[in-house]
This record gives C-alpha cells, structure tokens and sequence, in this order.
C-alpha cells in the first residue's frame, strides 16, 4: 500500500529531506525460520541499476533483530577470512557452501547486519525481524538440494552471486550495540548505514518522544502493549505492528499498559541524528563508531 501511493503522500508525513521518486525506501518483514534457509547474497544499489532495473534498480542492504531463538539456534554470515572466489567456487560444487561462512549463536536481543555482497543464510528455531531496503533481489548459492513439491530444484543464480559477493574484508556479522538508559526508556543503538538508522527501545513507564520533521519513523512493536498518544488522540498497538509517525506530527507519547519493545528505524537526513544522540549522551566515539557503516 505504501509503495504505491509514495510518490503522492504529503511531505507532512514524508519529511523534508524524503526521496519520493522512487519506491517506499524500507521494508519489515518477520521471519519465522522453521528450516535454514539458503545459502544467498543480495546486490547493491550499483550493480543493481546496471543489471536488474526491471526488477526495480535498487539491491539490498540489511539488519536482523531476534525476537525469539531456540537454543542452539545460529545464522551464518559473512565468508571466513581464508575463503576467495576460488575456494568458494569449489566448496559450491562440493555441496559445503555453508562451512565458508561464520557461525553466529544467536539468543533473543541479538542484531545482525548484512550489507549488500555479504553471503549468508538463516538458521532453524529463530524469529527475527527485518529491516531492508525496498528490494526483492536475492541470488541463492546453494539451497541443500532440496525440491520444491513438483519434485524440481529451486532455481541458483551461482554467476550473479559470485558477480556481487564481497571477497576479503567482510563488514556484517553481529552488531555490538550501545545501550543508554535516559528516563524511563533504555534505548539500544544499533546500526548506522546510508539506508536507515535503528535503535531499540524498553521501557514500561510512559515515554515523551517527537518527530523529525526531516524524516518520517517507523516504529515497529516487538513486545507489549499500549498507546500511541497525541494532541486528544490515541491509538493502541500490539506486538507484530509497524507503526508509521509522519515527519510533522510533533511531540507524542508512547503510553504502555505492558511492558514494552520496539524498534525505531528511519531514513538518514543528513542531520547525523543517530550519532549526535551518542555523542550527547557521553559515550566515547571507539564504541559507536562500530555502529556506522557509510
């Protein structure tokens, strides 16, 4: 619905600083991963207006947050320091695909982040939330020879992916994030990249927040239960609900009767809020600037 109607929404809702000349910039999803899924890379933005503008021109950088995981639950992401394209290649044709990636224990709380040209796949027993953006563009590796219910082999797109895989220094893997308590709300910093800026925030009192008028937010309920508050209005929000808070809306409250966690993403403006909230808050430039990924 929000792609669709992009382009023609207020800036009012969109902010200042949005690009509407193409589609809605982001996209949540909740993966419920009963089996692991394939091994698989996504392009980034310039290989993907070169080779895919029918399927939109824009390739995919993400982030993952668990919201549940079973014990001994993983995802693998990122190629081990040893791996090149030779090596890669070979271990494709040998079925061992996944033994090139790093292993990461994952347990409720725990964020990802995946840039575009980062091989990686996701393991059973998770529930995670996604943050991407507006893309479809995935090229599997290798899918465990598994077959769809005809009996047929789901489609491996092998050449692109060995085109858009980053080889060397990786830069995704798991997020060693900074957390701030201010108030009644603990916010968790997590990434920092051209894309978007996401943070997570706890808290069980009401909560005092305002818009940028630069930028619209989503915020998108994990745990808990309450209202979304202003002027004389309200409405309720429950877990699994992505809530968009339109750029001029101003000061607002967030009132639970639960307690509650959510994640707050946006698109960058330029203004550095992300990074001006942890200078702001003391903490020294060696543990945030982990988080930024230009």
């Amino acid at each position: 619905m929000l792609g669709s109607v992009w382009p023609e929404i207020p800036v009012e809702w969109t902010g200042t600083k949005a690009d509407r000349s193409s589609a809605f910039p982001l996209l949540v999803k909740f993966i419920f991963s009963e089996d692991k899924l394939s091994v698989q890379v996504h392009p980034d933005d310039d290989y993907a207006v070169r080779h895919e503008k029918a399927a939109g021109g824009r390739g995919k950088t993400e982030m993952w947050c668990a919201v549940r995981a079973r014990p001994g639950a993983e995802v693998l992401v990122g190629l081990k320091a040893a791996v090149d394209r030779e090596k890669f290649e070979q271990a494709i044709d040998d079925g061992t695909a996944e033994e090139c990636l790093e292993r990461i224990a994952m347990r409720a709380g725990d964020a990802i982040f995946v840039p575009a040209g980062t091989a990686h796949t996701i393991g059973a027993g998770l529930v995670l939330c996604e943050i991407q953006e507006q893309s479809d563009l995935t090229y599997r590796v290798y899918d465990y020879g598994r077959r769809d219910a005809k009996g047929q082999a789901r489609e491996l797109h092998i050449e692109k992916a060995l085109e858009v895989i980053r080889f060397g220094k990786q830069y995704g893997g798991k997020i060693e994030s900074v957390r701030i308590t201010r108030g009644p709300v603990t916010k968790t910093f997590l990434v920092s990249c051209r894309y978007f800026e996401t943070e997570k925030w706890e808290f069980a009192e009401p909560v005092a927040a305002a818009s940028s008028r630069e930028h619209f937010d989503l915020m998108i309920v994990l745990e808990g239960a309450g209202n979304f508050a202003w002027g004389d209005s309200h409405a309720e929000y429950s877990p699994a609900q992505v809530w968009v808070i339109p750029a001029a809306l101003g000061a607002y409250r967030i009132e639970p009767s639960s307690r509650t966690t959510l994640l707050r993403t946006y698109v960058p403006s330029g203004s550095e809020e992300f990074l001006r909230s942890l200078k702001d808050s003391g903490v020294e430039e060696s543990k945030w600037s982990r988080l930024v990924h230009r």
